[in-house]
C-alpha cells in the first residue's frame, strides 16, 4: 500500500509553485501548520510538492548546474509526506530522474502536465503534453520504471486549448497513476476565468467509469479550508491541491490558527492585495494571528531562504512580502520599503523599526 493510499480523506494539498514552495516555504509550513491529522500523525498539509524540476537538467547540467537543481530537491523530515515533481518530455530523462529521487527518499513522484510557461511548452512538457497523449504515457511508464515501489501522480488540466477532459483523462488513467491533480481550467484560460469544479466533478465520475483505483484532487481557486472542503464535498473529489491562497499564510493547514483575514479572492498580478482581504475575527475557537507575528515570521522566512537555497537571487522573496505585509495600517509604507531590502538582515532592520514605531497600533 502506498502512502496515497493511507492518507484519510479529504486529502489537502500543498500545490507546486515555481519560486514559492521551495525548501524555505515547505519548512515553514510544516512548522507553523502543524496539527494532529485525522490518522494521528503531526504535520502541516496532508501532502507537499517541491517545485517542479527538469529532468533533462539532471541528466544533462554541468556539476554546478546540478548542483543548484537539486537544491530544489533537498527537504525536511517534517515535510513527509514530499513528492517530488518533475518534468520532461524525454522517457529516458525521466527514468533517471525519478529513480534519483527515489534514492533522496521521496514519498512519491509527480509529473507536470499543466504548467502553461512557455519556455516549459517549447520543450513539449507542462501543458504541451496534453497535446501529445502517447508521449505523456511513454512518461509515466518511464517514471514508473525509475520509481520502483515509490507511486506516481500527475498533475495537469482539463485540456489545452478547449476542454477535452473525457479524452485526456482516460488516456492517464490507462496507466494507472496513484493520483491526477486536475486544474479546472484549460491552458488557454490560465486563470482568467474562474476554476470549473463541476469538471473535477466529472473527472471522478470518468474514473468511477472506468473502474479505476487512483486518486482524483482538484485544483483551482480554493481560497481556505473550508472552502477547500466544500469544493471537494461537491465534487466528489478525494481531497483539494491549495496554490495561491498559500502565498504569506504558513498557517493554512491549521484547523484552529488562521490570519484576521480572509481572501476574497486569489491574488493575481495587477491586483491590490490590500482589496482582496476582508477582517474576520468572527469564529470562536481560533486563534488569530498578530500583525507582529506574520511580520516576524516573515523575517524567518527570509533567513530560511538565504540559508537553504544561497543559489537563488533573494529578490524571488519579495513576491512573499507583498503577501505577507497587506490589510493593516501603513502596510503599503512597509511593503515599499522591503522591496528595497537585498539581504534577511535588512529585512529584519526594517521589520523591527517598524513594529517599534508603530507598536500602538500593532498592539491596538
Amino acid at each position: 500500500m502506498n502512502f496515497w493510499q493511507r492518507l484519510p480523506k479529504p486529502i489537502m494539498a500543498l500545490a507546486p509553485m515555481a519560486d514559492v514552495t521551495d525548501a524555505a516555504f515547505r519548512r515553514l509550513m510544516a512548522k507553523y501548520s502543524a496539527h494532529e491529522r485525522a490518522d494521528g500523525s503531526v504535520g502541516g498539509p496532508d501532502v507537499m510538492w517541491t517545485e517542479f524540476v527538469a529532468a533533462d537538467g539532471l541528466v544533462r547540467a554541468t556539476p554546478e548546474g546540478k548542483e543548484k537543481l537539486m537544491a530544489d530537491l533537498i527537504y525536511s523530515e517534517e515535510e513527509r509526506p514530499i513528492v517530488a515533481q518533475l518534468f520532461t518530455s524525454d522517457p529516458e530523462h525521466m527514468e533517471y530522474a525519478a529513480k534519483l529521487c527515489r534514492e533522496l527518499g521521496f514519498n512519491g513522484i509527480d509529473i507536470n502536465m499543466g504548467c502553461p510557461d512557455r519556455s516549459i511548452e517549447k520543450q513539449g512538457c507542462g501543458s504541451a503534453m496534453i497535446k501529445t497523449p502517447e508521449v505523456a504515457k511513454e512518461i509515466i511508464k518511464a517514471a514508473k520504471r525509475g520509481a520502483g515501489d515509490m507511486p506516481v501522480s500527475v498533475k495537469t488540466r482539463v485540456g489545452y486549448g478547449e476542454d477535452i477532459l473525457e479524452e485526456w483523462l482516460p488516456a492517464i488513467l490507462k496507466e494507472s497513476p496513484a493520483a491526477v491533480t486536475i486544474h479546472a481550467r484549460t491552458r488557454k484560460e490560465m486563470s482568467k476565468v474562474p476554476a470549473k469544479w463541476e469538471r473535477v466533478k466529472r473527472a471522478v465520475e470518468i474514473r468511477n467509469e472506468l473502474k479505476s483505483d487512483t486518486l482524483i484532487l482538484g485544483n483551482g481557486d480554493v481560497l481556505s479550508l473550508q472552502d477547500a472542503a466544500d469544493k471537494v464535498a461537491m465534487s466528489g473529489a478525494d481531497g483539494a491541491m491549495i496554490g495561491r491562497a498559500l502565498f504569506g499564510n504558513p498557517w493554512f493547514f491549521h484547523p484552529t490558527k488562521r490570519l484576521p483575514v480572509r481572501l476574497t479572492a486569489l491574488p493575481t498580478k495587477g491586483v491590490n492585495r490590500d482589496t482582496i482581504h476582508v477582517a474576520d475575527t468572527s469564529e470562536e475557537g481560533v486563534e488569530y494571528i498578530s500583525i507582529e507575528e506574520r511580520l516576524r515570521v516573515m523575517v524567518e522566512h527570509s533567513k530560511l531562504f538565504a540559508e537553504l537555497l544561497p543559489f537563488k537571487n533573494f529578490s524571488v522573496m519579495k513576491k512573499h512580502y507583498k503577501a505577507y505585509v497587506n490589510s493593516f495600517p501603513n502596510a503599503a509604507e512597509l511593503r515599499a520599503e522591503l522591496m528595497e531590502q537585498n539581504s534577511p538582515d535588512e529585512v529584519e532592520a526594517v521589520v523591527e523599526r517598524f513594529i517599534e514605531s508603530h507598536r500602538a497600533i500593532l498592539e491596538g
